[in-house]
């Protein structure tokens, strides 16, 4: 199999790796013992599945030539790697500290910034004609996060 891509199984991961933000915020709201970062961290979970969504709908949006398949694939492997990608590409528990919020901030503000690197990596293997130019619209959802994390980060450090 190639590493050829189009944009709708780039959307497809993105979908994946707002799931996956979706668990951790969730996993991580029920650690913490404070209400206020409990319903943040719920908010937080809440603002991915959005972004699942809205980028389920930006894929929907995309052009046939767009979800042209790039690779021969006649086993269906192709969805299987993908998803695996997405599931060890980003909210990687094993590096992210859920004990405190500042561990949990921490974190996630270093999956928010791996998940901008994997899609800046996804953009680059995706042609000018299977919709180069519409993982920014993912990348600028991700930034968003990274800005309203590091604030509240700041916030709690005060």
């Amino acid at each position: 199999m190639g590493l050829d891509f189009n944009a709708d199984e780039v959307f497809a991961m993105a979908e994946q790796i707002e799931r996956n933000g979706a668990k951790y915020y969730r996993e991580a709201a029920e650690k913490v013992t404070n209400e206020e970062d409990r319903n943040f961290l719920v908010e937080l979970a809440e603002m991915e599945d959005d972004h699942e969504v809205t980028f389920a709908d930006m894929r929907q949006d995309l052009r046939d030539k767009e979800k042209e398949a790039l690779t021969f694939d006649p086993e269906g492997e192709a969805g299987q790697y993908l998803k695996a990608l997405a599931d060890s590409s980003v909210f990687n528990k094993k590096t992210i500290d859920l004990s405190s919020m500042e561990g949990i901030l921490t974190g996630a503000i270093a999956a928010e910034k791996d998940s901008i690197a994997f899609y800046l990596g996804m953009k680059e293997m995706v042609g000018a004609y299977h919709g180069k130019d519409r993982i920014n619209a993912i990348i600028k959802e991700e930034m968003r996060h990274i800005k309203l994390l590091s604030s509240r980060l700041l916030a709690s450090a005060k």
